[in-house]
């Protein structure tokens, strides 16, 4: 995994040095742009991030950048600053799906608490997503067989059962049920109905 870094979007240079040096001081890396088109270009979908994007900004708004991060189902948690906040701007924000909001000028902690928090939720996600990546090129690797002997014993039910429901010997739902194992690099049965079923939402046969 790569190591984090947050992106900075404002139209006031002032706020983005400061932002940056702020930063800095904690070992974080900073990527500043004072337009959300230039933002968009750079972003890096495979790095865990987020995103402290202003609302109020020419050209593309901080609304307008939200609107391309949802429409490209860019996964960043998004922390909105402005210097002219009020509730209805703050709910709006909220349900676009901005991870959080702050008025401008904020309290320098209160940023690098946010910032941190969001950043160990973008580096979850990741990790989520990476495995669960392997998880389906594993998965692809089985036979229609291998499949639907493991749709089966995900239920729960013995090699024996298997074997009279589906025709075949024991033995072959022995001998199918150990290639599984293998090609899901998996030490036990145990944990590899638990990886099953913690992806049973995404499992296609």
């Amino acid at each position: 995994m790569m190591e984090p870094i947050v992106y900075a979007v404002d139209d006031d240079q002032g706020i983005l040095t400061s932002l940056e040096w702020l930063l800095k001081s904690v070992q974080l890396e900073c990527a500043c742009f004072s337009q959300g088109a230039e933002f968009l270009e750079a972003y890096d979908p495979g790095r865990p991030s987020c995103i402290v994007l202003d609302v109020r900004m020419p050209a593309m708004s901080g609304f307008d950048v939200l609107e391309e991060i949802n429409k490209r189902k860019l996964t960043s948690p998004v922390i909105f600053v402005t210097a002219n906040g009020n509730i209805p701007m703050a709910v709006k924000a909220i349900q676009q799906g901005s991870f959080n909001f702050i008025e401008k000028p904020y309290d320098p902690q209160e940023m690098l608490d946010l910032i941190f928090k969001a950043l160990r939720t973008s580096t979850s996600e990741l990790e989520q997503e990476k495995d669960f990546r392997t998880f389906e090129i594993r998965f692809n690797l089985l036979s229609a067989r291998e499949k639907q002997i493991l749709h089966e014993v995900v239920k729960g039910k013995r090699s024996k059962v298997i074997a009279h429901e589906l025709g075949i010997s024991c033995k072959t739902v022995d001998a199918h049920r150990s290639s599984i194992r293998d090609k899901f690099q998996s030490t036990s049965l145990t944990s590899l109905v638990k990886e099953v079923l913690s992806y049973k939402s995404e499992w296609r046969l």
